[in-house]
């Protein structure tokens, strides 16, 4: 049966993914209108409306590009935004203490569905460092035509936009080549892109293979196991324009062999996923049109790497469909006031089984397969319509309203059905969960207002509220067996705990007031300092609720307890502050800028008085950066205060504060650039604040404390373009 839903699978991908190829020739064949000639502008409008808004690009973003094989990592330093560890290249983005499912992270307009029990392969997961060309960071305040089911804001990740050749030029080709490598872990990187173009066909190929070792903790070296990791991307683009249109399509395939989770007690052994993207934007009379449909299929294994967790086996295999489509268009009323709407649909299927491990009645995971996620789907169909007006040169405001409705289901659960106490627990609670109703449908609502007040070319304010809500994921309300092995497989919190879900659980609904203020020369190149405190009130907010402490006569699971999915009330507050100064420029010595930012957020549950878990504590970034010529430098102090505001429902460890000291330099010449630098200059040994427990069980480290940051470590990097 498996075999079969594979090979089904598989056809089905492969068949949609040649059809994605071939619709860019059909579609601008069939376009016979002739449309005033409009320069092509492949930047999504956006409304004006959006002062917290970060962007990622330019210098910036390559120098971040050099230093880490995780998309994740390109955000550190964004007010706001930290990073739950996981695998080396799947860290989870945290905006203002709101993780994982809770954020909208789109990949060239694509959401991308966690689709494991540990949530090892997130939507950032699924695109290299490498080939990222501008990311934009929105937090909870977001208007509603950046998307919905979601309560903690919006991450947009973009590749590069397409190459074409000048007027005239018969064809362009260009490309580049790179190489960066990491000296804790060994870790290296290497890929690179070409692309053919006319004036109005571009054609690309980008790639790049990555591979790290364990990497090694400050201060003694100690290695920290099952941190190595392994993947590959493959992507190629083909674009086509037209007056004002723009023909998109990409096809792309990642394997990952390995990849190793500290704080998982589960390793990723194989995944390997497949999309296809197709996009459009237009200029009409009437205003602009963004269009794109697109489709992922994704096969995931889980085991052990090595025998360092456990010297036995356990595969667990999962297997995904998704495919959707975003309509938005932009409409200018007049020189005040535009509308946009949009439509779109996402549907997501997902089957999570976990063969036996032996054929024996009587052994622990056998004798058949265990279903814990079974023709499980997750379905979503969104529509908004959204207000900018631009009242005086001073003041704009944005309205906007969304509806989402989300339409959720599985089929039966079933154990390994062997004849031990673990397959008694088993047969029982799949019983009780078979009993029950599985169709679920929520019909949520959103709505997003803000004011921004331009005073003069050195001030701008903006006061802006949301109600976002989220519906819960698959495994939050479908997980269903209670059993100690089985509820501490379906974890993405790193904490070594169980937990199983609720099928009755109702929609997190999140209000946030946020208000923003930015002062600058009006240049803005000399200073500039922007302070943003919110405040985040949600109701029914998922957290969970302590069923029992495991007392199973096994080392693996003692001082850990399981849980269970459930609704409550909880805030978020705090306060982002970032800035920058220029402090000299001139010929001779180049520019120096001094960049600050600094982040705190509390997170409380309102009906237990617990600390929500996993708050990053106050964390600062202080550097300057120095700019002559081709030639570029930065120097970093990464300060974090110790985290003592933690989860005692959740067993979460505290941790001690710590500073590192970070280096770069480059130069560029027209054709070639040459990095190097030093992370944690001084080897500090310190914990990851949200690290979760470590349970790769190294001796003579305990099982369950934090996990280790990484030590002193070299780069560099060399980057040929042609």
């Amino acid at each position: 049966m498996i075999d079969r839903l594979q090979r089904g699978s598989r056809a089905t991908s492969c068949a949609l993914i040649a059809l994605a190829l071939a619709l860019p020739a059909s579609a601008l064949a069939q376009s016979a209108v002739e449309l005033p000639p409009v320069p092509v502008d492949t930047a999504e409008p956006e409304p004006q409306a959006t002062l917290g808004t970060t962007e990622i690009s330019g210098d910036e973003l390559k120098a971040k590009q050099k230093a880490s094989g995780d998309t994740a990592d390109l955000l550190k330093g964004v007010p706001g935004v930290s990073l739950y560890s996981a695998g080396g290249a799947s860290s989870l983005p945290v905006i203002h203490g709101l993780a994982d499912d809770r954020l909208n992270v789109r990949v060239n307009d694509m959401p991308i569905t966690s689709s494991c029990p540990n949530h090892m392969n997130p939507a950032l997961s699924y695109i290299s460092p490498t080939q990222v060309g501008t990311i934009e960071v929105l937090p909870g305040v977001t208007p509603v035509s950046y998307g919905g089911d979601s309560i903690g804001g919006t991450i947009k990740v973009e590749t590069p936009d397409p190459k074409f050749a000048a007027p005239g030029e018969d064809l362009l080709t260009t490309g580049q080549m790179f190489l960066n490598y990491s000296s804790n872990a060994h870790a290296f990187t290497t890929g690179g892109d070409i692309t053919a173009a006319t004036e109005n066909v571009s054609a690309k190929y980008s790639g790049s293979w990555t591979r790290a070792g364990d990497y090694h903790r400050g201060g003694d070296g100690a290695p920290q196991q099952t941190s190595r990791y392994g993947i590959q991307d493959h992507a190629v683009t083909v674009a086509a324009r037209k007056d004002g249109d723009l023909l998109e399509a990409q096809v792309g395939y990642q394997f990952q062999p390995y990849q190793g989770y500290p704080n998982q007690r589960m390793d990723l052994t194989d995944n390997e996923s497949m999309f296809g993207n197709l996009r459009y934007k237009g200029q009409f009379g009437w205003g602009r049109l963004d269009a794109s449909a697109y489709l992922r299929h994704v096969e995931h294994e889980m085991n052990f790497i090595g025998a360092v967790k456990s010297s036995s086996t356990m595969p667990m295999n999962t297997e995904s469909d998704e495919f959707g489509y975003n309509l938005k268009g932009d409409i200018p009323l007049n020189q005040k006031d535009t509308l946009r709407v949009g439509n779109e649909f996402q549907r997501y299927t997902l089957d999570d089984w976990w063969p036996p491990t032996s054929n024996t009645a009587n052994g622990g995971m056998s004798p058949e397969d265990f279903w814990n996620i079974n023709d499980g789907e997750r379905n979503r169909i969104g529509t908004f319509a959204e207000w900018e007006r631009k009242w005086t040169p001073q003041w704009t405001s944005l309205l906007g309203i969304r509806n989402d409705t989300v339409w959720m289901d599985t089929s039966t659960a079933k154990g390994y059905s062997n004849n031990n106490n673990a397959g008694i627990s088993y047969l029982s609670d799949a019983a009780a969960f078979n009993a029950q109703n599985h169709a679920k449908t929520d019909v949520n609502f959103d709505l997003t207002a803000l004011l921004k007040y331009e005073h003069d070319k050195s001030a701008a304010y903006e006061v802006g509220y949301a109600r976002k809500t989220r519906s819960p994921n698959l495994y939050e309300r479908y997980a269903w067996s209670t059993g100690s092995m089985a509820s501490t497989m379906t974890t993405w919190f790193g904490d070594g705990n169980g937990y199983v879900g609720d099928i009755n659980l109702s929609p997190e609904v999140a209000h946030t007031l946020s208000v923003s203020g930015d002062w600058h020369d009006p240049a803005k190149k000399v200073w500039g300092i922007k302070v943003s405190p919110y405040y985040t009130y949600v109701q029914d907010y998922i957290d969970a609720d302590k069923m029992w402490d495991y007392t199973v006569p096994n080392a693996n699971w003692s001082g850990y307890s399981l849980y269970k999915f459930a609704n409550h009330d909880a805030e978020m507050f705090g306060i982002d502050i970032s800035g920058n100064r220029e402090l000299w420029d001139d010929l001779d010595w180049g520019r120096y800028v001094f960049t600050g930012s600094l982040s705190w957020v509390r997170g409380r549950n309102l009906d237990t008085g617990d600390n929500l878990y996993n708050i990053m504590p106050l964390n600062a970034r202080l550097g300057v950066d120095h700019k002559l010529g081709g030639w570029s430098n930065g120097i970093e102090v990464e300060a974090v205060a110790s985290k003592d505001f933690v989860s005692s429902n959740r067993h979460e460890n505290t941790t001690p504060a710590y500073a590192l000291l970070n280096l770069r330099t480059a130069y560029e010449w027209d054709n070639l650039i040459l990095s190097a630098g030093i992370d944690n200059v001084f080897d500090k040994r310190y914990h990851l604040p949200l690290g979760g427990a470590d349970l790769a069980y190294r001796s003579p480290k305990p099982q369950g404390s934090n996990v280790y940051g990484m030590g002193r470590s070299f780069l560099a990097g060399m980057t040929l373009k042609f």
